[in-house]
């Protein structure tokens, strides 16, 4: 987590050494689009479905109870925001992650503004959530999905309004998009409509599967020059980007980095770095691909040598959207990483995996 994509994330995420801060692909279906933008913060695009409230939703430190629609909506989550958009509401709150954006709200998702007012934008440093900011946006639903909200936490923000954190069924930051999307179509009353959201984007994965079949069980990873090598595992979003498209991970991954998002690997183990293709996250994708070309243990890997390696900007537009995965990034980034993967894949040495224009 660094306040670009690795600060917030990364050294959060070491320091603390639980994740208190911190996978997407293809060209096809129109699966941003299927929410209409709202006219009015707070106002959406369809009314809540009949007789959704009130509604329970369960989380890791319990259950929560929404009683009627909310109004204004707070999204402690760092990636939550999307899918409130995507079903046509606009929080009051939102908490910036990736920095550079208004409102934490990414180019991938300002459409679905409309003429609403941005979002007050709160931070969280990795001392929790801004209670006291928070309280005074009066809010009638906190979200937290994409979080690592502690139990303390979780009961601090519930003094204030219903609050759906984390589910226990995955590891603090691990929610996928799927998952996040569903909860917050039932929380919002929209739980039919969030289940078309997910719909829409499976399906422009699952057309480029179809248009690229190579793709399918080839090894691939992601990572990222971080204290020597860092590695996403298969609880991670980014990750779960590539094995949407059909790629697998390194068989022992998991057991490599732990119950954790990622984890900088040892010396002895960066042969789990030589797959078929190779996703790096870096700061300077004018510099950053010649220094990893020059060290010692990744230029002898076939990966580098046969140049099956894909290099994303962090700090760029694309990069922050390849991190955030949600219903509404996750198009954005398809269109810009199936073509890379498919240049990187296609067992000719001489392709050059091109970065994209825009």
């Amino acid at each position: 987590m660094l306040r670009s994509l690795r600060g917030t994330r990364l050294a959060t995420a070491f320091a603390s050494l639980v994740l208190l801060s911190g996978t997407v692909a293809a060209c096809g279906a129109d699966a941003g689009s299927p929410a209409a933008a709202p006219s009015a913060a707070g106002s959406d695009a369809a009314a809540p479905q009949s007789g959704a409230f009130p509604v329970t939703i369960e989380n890791k430190f319990g259950s929560t109870t929404i009683a009627a629609e909310p109004k204004r909506i707070v999204t402690v989550g760092l990636t939550d925001q999307d899918a409130v958009l995507a079903l046509g509401k606009v929080p009051v709150g939102t908490t910036d992650w990736l920095g550079g954006y208004k409102g934490a709200i990414g180019p991938w998702a300002t459409g679905k503004l409309g003429t609403a007012a941005v979002p007050t934008m709160l931070t969280d440093t990795g001392t929790g959530p801004q209670v006291e900011k928070i309280a005074a946006l009066a809010p009638d639903l906190i979200l937290a999905l994409y979080s690592g909200l502690t139990k303390e936490q979780y009961e601090t923000l519930s003094k204030l309004a219903p609050v759906v954190a984390q589910p226990k069924e995955y590891n603090d930051y691990g929610i996928p998009w799927q998952a996040q999307t569903e909860i917050i179509g039932k929380a919002l009353g929209k739980e039919a409509e969030g289940r078309k959201l997910v719909e829409d984007v499976t399906a422009t994965f699952t057309a480029a599967q179809k248009e690229h079949p190579e793709f399918a069980g080839a090894g691939a990873l992601v990572a990222t020059p971080y204290e020597g090598f860092f590695v996403y595992g298969s609880q991670d979003s980014r990750s779960r980007t590539l094995t949407s498209l059909g790629f697998t991970l390194p068989a022992d991954l998991d057991t490599v980095i732990g119950d954790k998002f990622g984890a900088s690997i040892s010396k002895e183990r960066s042969d789990l770095l030589d797959q078929k293709a190779i996703v790096w996250t870096v700061p300077d994708t004018a510099k950053d691909p010649a220094k990893l070309h020059e060290d010692k243990l990744y230029k002898d890997l076939n990966v580098a040598k046969q140049s099956r390696d894909v290099f994303i900007g962090e700090s760029t537009d694309y990069g922050k959207a390849f991190s955030f995965v949600t219903v509404l990034s996750l198009p954005y980034v398809i269109e810009r990483l199936v073509p890379q993967l498919a240049a990187a894949v296609d067992g000719d040495v001489a392709t050059k995996v091109e970065e994209p224009t825009s």
